[in-house]
């Protein structure tokens, strides 16, 4: 009985919207989806993080359907709200790590040097890979986490044989970037 009911309501508001923009919600979501995804991965830098953007704004474009602009209007509006969601996400994220790195300076102060060093280098490695491209820098975390390179065409849908150059090419990057940021430290 429950999926009868949300069936109706689907199609009455589906139909409204047609009504309204001419448009369904998934001729919409059809239309707008990739350029949706693009921009959400072009501000945040990471696949997965767009893509939770990107369901974010659809899921708001759904539960807004008679706020939203209608017609030609429609890729703007969720071009903005793509923006908006995902300078919240990158803010979120900085505020969690300015938490971290906080927490971990009143930390330090108890460990002995050679700890210290580690986490040197360690975050040395870290700022290195944040220099590396997508999907190189995928590539090559999946490989050195064991990953095959199978898998790793499989997860990215990639080809097999650019994967193994994509890791080769990421390693030469790592290399180059580290070498860089431990000279200025």
């Amino acid at each position: 009985m429950r999926a009868g009911v949300r069936t109706i309501i689907d199609s009455i508001l589906d139909e409204s919207l047609s009504q309204e923009t001419g448009l369904s919600f998934d001729e919409a979501f059809t239309l707008h989806h990739r350029a949706v995804f693009a921009t959400a991965r072009g501000v945040v830098r990471d696949t997965a993080l767009a893509e939770e953007i990107t369901q974010e704004v659809f899921l708001k474009l759904y539960r807004h359907f008679d706020s939203k602009p209608d017609g030609e209007l429609l890729r703007p509006w969720l071009l903005r709200v793509t923006l908006n969601e995902a300078r919240n996400t990158l803010r979120g994220q900085n505020r969690s790590r300015a938490r971290d790195t906080t927490y971990q300076k009143n930390t330090d102060q108890r460990v002995p040097q050679v700890d210290y060093e580690r986490r040197q280098e360690v975050e040395t490695a870290r700022r290195a890979l944040d220099k590396i491209k997508e999907p190189m820098r995928t590539c090559l975390l999946l490989r050195h986490q064991g990953v095959s390179y199978r898998e790793i065409a499989q997860t990215l849908s990639l080809k097999e044989s650019y994967v193994g150059s994509l890791v080769a090419r990421g390693r030469k990057e790592f290399v180059r970037h580290y070498a860089r940021i431990g000279v200025k430290r």
